[in-house]
């Protein structure tokens, strides 16, 4: 199976403007010497480009810390992780990807200083919600249907938005005998618009689809996850369809590697602070699109990516034999 290295996902540079005095002990720890670059690999307008702002915002306001989003678009995460990796590591640069940008992708990249260890990571800010969307009413709306029209002779144009994702469809294809026709596309906005605009037929989508979901627009017609999701408890896993993996994942802010250790905690305690403080536009948005705050930091983020990234060596094995 051919790795794909399209840009996954534009993003937006907005800024946050409000700026209050610090309310938490935190800043008196350990504040940054500057401005705060935030790099954000999301696509304008989407649920993980506005959670990114979000937090920016909550940052701001909380900590009285100057946060400035900025664009860092392309290859599944792995550009905003290149440009990171030339920022000074003192807690004046992060960026918002995804856990499989530091997994996943860049083991499938082969690039050796893309290696997660060569990154600090800060925090995890939400469970992916990742569904097999469809729209509703239509020819694919349930797993029976795609199965039904496949069996038919009805190609299946099947909408990625990362490389672990169009990986993953594949293997899905391999496993319950579909030839899926992969369409990527950047974030999942544009899962979204495809499918809306009869470009495909299914996708992969983290989070964003929950309001076309409640409102009945689109259908998930299986999860990716675990955990059964927020707005489709019912949906089957993947795993029972027929594949060995899941899509599990989380949004998560890193930062250069040989970040201080303090520098490491405050930046991780306020990400936390802002996610998981009800009273935050940005815990609204989590809570509404995304499950909830699940935040992770320190030794047990390190433990996560351990693991992740030897699922993913497991993954991209079984895909490449």
């Amino acid at each position: 199976m051919t790795h794909f290295f399209k840009p996954l996902l534009a993003v937006a540079a907005l800024c946050a403007t409000a700026i209050t005095a610090p309310t938490a002990t935190l800043a008196e720890d350990w504040t940054p010497p500057g401005p705060i670059t935030m790099y954000v690999g999301f696509a304008a307008g989407g649920g993980a480009d506005t959670q990114a702002r979000l937090i920016a915002q909550g940052i701001e306001e909380k900590f009285g810390w100057t946060v400035i989003p900025q664009q860092a678009p392309g290859n599944s995460g792995l550009s905003l992780a290149a440009e990171l990796a030339k920022a000074p590591a003192d807690g004046t640069a992060i960026g918002m990807v995804v856990s499989e940008t530091m997994s996943y992708s860049s083991q499938a990249a082969g690039d050796p200083a893309l290696d997660y260890k060569n990154f600090t990571m800060l925090a995890t800010t939400a469970e992916f919600q990742l569904g097999m969307v469809a729209m509703a009413g239509g020819d694919f709306d349930s797993w029976d249907k795609v199965k039904s029209a496949a069996e038919a002779g009805t190609p299946i144009r099947f909408a990625t938005a990362s490389d672990r994702q169009a990986d993953m469809a594949w293997h899905l294809g391999q496993k319950v005998g579909i030839d899926f026709n992969i369409v990527e596309v950047r974030g999942g906005k544009g899962v979204m618009d495809g499918l809306r605009g009869g470009d495909v037929d299914i996708g992969w989508v983290a989070g964003a689809q929950s309001k076309s979901v409640q409102q009945g627009e689109m259908v998930n017609i299986a999860r990716g996850i675990e955990a059964p999701l927020a707005d489709s408890p019912d949906a089957p896993m993947i795993t029972e369809l027929g594949s060995d993996y899941l899509l599990d994942g989380y949004f998560m802010f890193i930062a250069p590697g040989g970040l201080a250790p303090e520098a490491r905690e405050a930046l991780g305690a306020a990400i936390r602070e802002v996610a998981e403080d009800s009273s935050t536009d940005a815990n609204g948005l989590l809570t509404k699109a995304f499950g909830g705050a699940a935040v992770r930091t320190g030794e047990d983020l390190d433990g996560y990516m351990a693991q992740a990234n030897a699922d993913a060596a497991e993954l991209i094995k079984a895909v490449a034999e």
